[in-house]
């Protein structure tokens, strides 16, 4: 298989990784965000290193090949960009950690059963675990969209506005993953596995990358409304 794109990625999301902490605001009460979307990239990185070189590569018996690395950096980023959404939307609440531990156990349940689903060879087993998957994905989106959404609007004010942003850009990106992975080589052999890593890369570099800035953006501008001029330091 050719790693050029495998390659490419490491190299994107390592700049990435320092362009974000780079330009990121330190102001006390949001470089979190800075942080989360900082490190989210650098695993990214680690991920694209590892498939490089073949690292966690499993063959199945159908000929096909599972990339178990992708799935660990799934594992460990998607829960800290649902962390940095949970965070906006609870912006000067009280902490409710049933909403942030609920929607990450989800999202890991999500990603434990796509690679299920992938490593299956037999059709009805691929379905099932496939199927069990998006389950887990519609109750991330139902948390999100839910009772973290009406708790942000119920306040309103700049904050809100941006949790809906970043919130509409993830859940359109993140509906995308399931639908390169069934016309992929891990479900209906539509799209070749080169098509299909190069299709996912794209998603990364949207996901982790532009979506950094666009929250950075959203939530820069959020807090200089909320603030007096003089009194902000980004």
């Amino acid at each position: 298989m050719d790693s050029t794109p495998l390659l490419i990625g490491f190299v994107i999301m390592s700049l990435a990784s320092l362009a974000i902490f780079a330009v990121g605001s330190k102001l006390p009460s949001v470089r979190e965000h800075t942080y989360y979307h900082s490190i989210v990239p650098f695993i990214a990185a680690t991920s694209y290193l590892a498939m490089t070189f073949g690292i966690g590569d499993f063959f199945k018996l159908d000929g096909t090949v599972t990339l178990t690395a992708r799935y660990i950096d799934w594992s460990i980023t998607t829960p800290i960009l649902l962390t940095g959404l949970v965070v906006t939307a609870l912006f000067g609440r009280k902490s409710d950690p049933g909403f942030l531990v609920s929607v990450i156990t989800l999202d890991v349940l999500m990603i434990v059963a796509g690679l299920i689903s992938s490593m299956s060879t037999l059709p009805a087993m691929k379905l099932v675990w496939f199927a069990w998957s998006c389950a887990a994905f519609l109750g991330v989106l139902y948390i999100l969209w839910g009772p973290l959404r009406a708790i942000s609007r119920s306040e309103g004010g700049a904050m809100d506005g941006a949790y809906a942003k970043n919130l509409v850009f993830l859940t359109v990106v993140w509906i995308l993953y399931p639908v390169v992975f069934a016309i992929g080589p891990e479900g209906v052999h539509a799209i070749t596995p080169l098509a299909t890593i190069w299709a996912i890369l794209v998603l990364d570099v949207v996901a982790k990358v532009v979506y950094a800035f666009y929250v950075a953006a959203n939530i820069d501008k959020a807090m200089k409304s909320m603030v007096a001029p003089e009194s902000y330091r980004a």
